[in-house]
């Protein structure tokens, strides 16, 4: 079974920065997708950036230019550089990675970290 970490959420001023961190264990052979997700009061959850296996980005409309996706094979992370941060960035941020296995695929969630802009 694989689980993810998270930490690095916190209150920030409007303008600030913050970095997520998201560390998986157990046995990972190979990842097929990894994303962030977020989701605020009252809203869905929705998608802030993915990535493939070969390292392209996606992003949603409302972060680019502001964040970025990363990861670190060596600690087994991805990160989500968060700049420029707005009150409506205000979320419980989730990162999910998607593993195959023979056949079908496994998808694993973090447990979420919050991450509230406020003045």
């Amino acid at each position: 079974q694989v689980q993810l970490v998270e930490s690095g959420g916190g209150l920030v001023q409007p303008g600030g920065s913050l970095r997520l961190s998201c560390a998986a264990s157990g046995t990972i052979f190979s990842i097929t997708a990894l994303a962030w997700y977020r989701q605020a009061p009252g809203k869905q959850r929705e998608m802030v950036a993915t990535m493939t296996s070969a390292g392209r980005a996606n992003y949603a409309d409302f972060v680019k230019g502001r964040f970025t996706i990363s990861r670190e094979n060596a600690k087994n992370t991805v990160y989500l550089q968060m700049n420029s941060l707005k009150f409506e960035d205000t979320a419980a941020y989730y990162c999910n990675i998607i593993v195959p296995r023979p056949g079908t695929l496994d998808e694993y969630w973090g447990q979420g970290t919050q991450v509230t802009v406020s003045s």
